[in-house]
């Protein structure tokens, strides 16, 4: 069974940066198009940061380019994302999203992630 494991998170001051991590476990690896969506309370999730482990350009939400890197970690059924300049707005419960196939458009649909992490929260005080 495929299941997502993240790590990372926590509470940090405006300004600063954190790194979340999302692992694959359960296959061998093979090319996923991963990455991370967050949600605020009371609204629906948005697609931050997605890419497809096989190579190619990631997307980004455009409220995080320029302050957001998505990445393939060393064990290429790994995927980080490094938050840099955050600000209280970026405060929300992210989620690992997964599919083993391409990523497809929009990307930023979450009904084409068939797998999901449980969650982890980044807070950002001002």
């Amino acid at each position: 069974e495929i299941q997502l494991v993240e790590s990372g998170g926590g509470s940090v001051q405006a300004g600063g940066s954190l790194r979340l991590s999302c692992a694959v476990s359960g296959q061998t690896y093979s090319p996923f198009c991963m990455g991370w969506f967050r949600q605020y309370p009371g609204k629906e999730r948005e697609a931050v940061a997605i890419m497809y482990t096989g190579g190619n350009s990631p997307n980004y939400a455009d409220s995080v380019k320029g302050r957001f890197t998505i990445s393939p970690g060393i064990d290429k059924n790994t995927v980080n994302l490094e938050m840099s300049r955050l600000k209280p707005d970026d405060t929300a419960m992210y989620y690992c999203a997964a599919d083993n196939s391409i990523c497809y458009e929009p990307w930023d649909d979450e009904r084409w992630y068939v797998y999901w992490g449980a969650g982890t929260q980044v807070t950002v005080a001002s």
